[in-house]
């Protein structure tokens, strides 16, 4: 099969959305339609239930929410399908980040009655800034929640979108009668039932039909002609070229736990999704056709598996194909290393694959040759762009709590940091380890880890500090340079790569001390 035909038939898209509005759980179904799972699991606390498929880690289980994105793969309609689940949580928001650089598109998940919320909105400004395609999911349609006008008026005005309905609800809540599927002409009807829910669907091509009435009574009837009429009036069409170039987004509307609507989300996903998307590099843009291989680390994740203490660096393939066993170059390193097991992802099963094509996710085993942003290539010494570190918001001081195990300790945050859970920044004055995150839940996270997965015991101290800058002198042999570093010894670190950063206790003192030293700049994301 020919490199173009591979390409073709991928889709690797993210799912993003505020905490609990579902993803985890459409997630699921989706990959229940790929026939990867036999039984869906929901993420709720309840020790009888089987855990979502996505969510491995301890404390995803205890806690019921997605921490780590995960990758999950699966086959429908003769389309390879990757998707990679990310954390809604906003403490995780980094993570999700750098998870957004390795998609072609997105899905963004609104729960139909608290409509669009904080942490959506950060997300989608991300994916609107890189013009990532994205489509709407309204979830939970079997719940009371807004009026679907008021949803779209409300996904248009904060999320700054132009949205289309490929989908619409009759009625909602305990109202909830079922769908009408604009893409297809068809209505969906809703039992309540989850297992007759996903096979029954009448085709309804024109809703004037009698037919209509008998299936759903009259008054339903009338108020679906009327808004569908209505939605196809103010609604720009659907347009395959503004959706791919990210200036339309198609929404539908479902309820992912019953399994309902979810079939036709997609169906039409599957159709309009692109494949594998050229990507911009340091040198020169790569497209996915091109025969030499090229791909980056987006995410670093250790101890996947709690058997063997392994470290897994997550590859997105851009372009050319990645064959086992064959030596790439490492750019940042400037050397060659071969890969004699790289794992895909297949619902929760790893497998070995001897070749990946672009698009797909591939996990590497890495004892420690990675760091998230590298780039591998076939020999082209180019780097992906895009993969920043924030500046991060929380800062404390990390101490040893148990001096038997400080190795033990060094690993583990080394390791930790590696993945890119927090930043770990070094005091030039004493070498204090400061731990900088971008919320306060990831320092339980680090303690728990540390504890459960290396046997170390830390506690925390607090620390005044207000924001973390990088550090680019104009002239680094210069007397304002020279006299910055001695006046604010205290307050200047090294990150991990030993760049320079300086830690402002206040806005007030960041502000004086950028007026101050005129030739030095002061950053908010490391990649400058």
């Amino acid at each position: 099969m020919k490199l173009i035909d591979e390409i073709n038939k991928r889709r690797t898209f993210g799912i993003i959305s505020h905490p609990d509005a579902g993803k985890t759980t459409l997630t699921e179904k989706l990959l229940l339609f790929g026939g990867a799972i036999q039984e869906a699991g929901a993420v709720k606390s309840n020790k009888i239930k089987k855990g979502a498929t996505s969510d491995f880690m301890e404390i995803e289980r205890q806690r019921g929410i997605s921490v780590a994105t995960s990758v999950l793969a699966f086959e429908y309609r003769d389309i390879k399908i990757n998707i990679l689940d990310t954390p809604g949580h906003k403490d995780f928001a980094e993570d999700t980040f750098r998870t957004l650089t390795a998609v072609d598109s997105v899905i963004v998940v609104i729960d139909v009655a608290k409509g669009v919320e904080e942490q959506t909105e950060k997300l989608v400004e991300v994916c609107r800034m890189r013009n990532i395609p994205m489509i709407v999911f309204i979830n939970k349609m079997d719940r009371e929640g807004k009026d679907a006008f008021d949803l779209l008026d409300e996904i248009e005005q904060k999320l700054h979108l132009r949205v289309t309905p490929l989908s619409f609800p009759i009625g909602m809540g305990y109202d909830f009668k079922g769908i009408y599927n604009i893409w297809e002409k068809n209505v969906n009807l809703f039992t309540g039932d989850p297992r007759k829910d996903i096979e029954e669907t009448i085709e309804i091509s024109d809703l004037s039909n009698p037919e209509l009435d008998d299936l759903i009574g009259n008054k339903a009837a009338d108020t679906l002609r009327e808004e569908a009429e209505l939605a196809q009036s103010v609604y720009p069409p659907f347009n395959q070229k503004e959706y791919t170039e990210g200036h339309l987004q198609p929404v539908f509307f479902g309820s992912a736990l019953n399994n309902f609507g979810v079939r036709e989300l997609l169906d039409c996903f599957v159709d309009i999704a692109p494949a594998p998307r050229p990507k911009e590099s340091d040198t020169r843009i790569v497209n996915p056709e091109e025969k030499e291989f090229t791909g980056f680390v987006f995410k670093i994740h250790a101890n996947m598996d709690p058997k063997h203490r392994d470290r897994l660096a997550f590859i997105k393939i851009v372009s050319g194909k990645f064959e086992r066993n064959v030596p790439y170059l490492h750019v940042r390193h400037n050397k060659k290393l071969r890969f004699s097991s790289p794992n895909a992802f297949f619902a929760e099963k790893k497998e070995i694959v001897d070749v990946s094509y672009p698009g797909d996710i591939v996990g590497l085993h890495d004892t420690g040759n990675f760091k998230i942003g590298d780039t591998l290539t076939q020999g082209e010494e180019l780097n992906y762009k895009g993969i920043p570190s924030f500046s991060p918001e929380h800062f404390r001081y990390i101490n040893n709590a148990d001096p038997m195990k400080s190795k033990q300790l060094e690993k583990g945050i080394d390791q930790l940091m590696d993945e890119g859970v927090a930043q770990l920044f070094r005091l030039e004055l004493n070498n204090r380890k400061i731990i900088g995150t971008v919320g306060a839940l990831q320092y339980e996270v680090i303690q728990y880890r540390l504890e459960h997965e290396y046997g170390a015991k830390c506690t925390y101290e607090n620390l005044n500090v207000h924001k973390a800058c990088w550090i680019e002198p104009e002239d680094e042999k210069s007397e304002e340079f020279a006299e910055f570093k001695r006046v604010k010894a205290k307050f200047l670190a090294k990150d991990k790569r030993g760049q320079l950063v300086f830690l402002a206790d206040s806005q007030f003192s960041l502000q004086m001390t950028e007026q101050k030293y005129k030739h030095i700049k002061f950053h908010y994301t490391s990649e400058f």
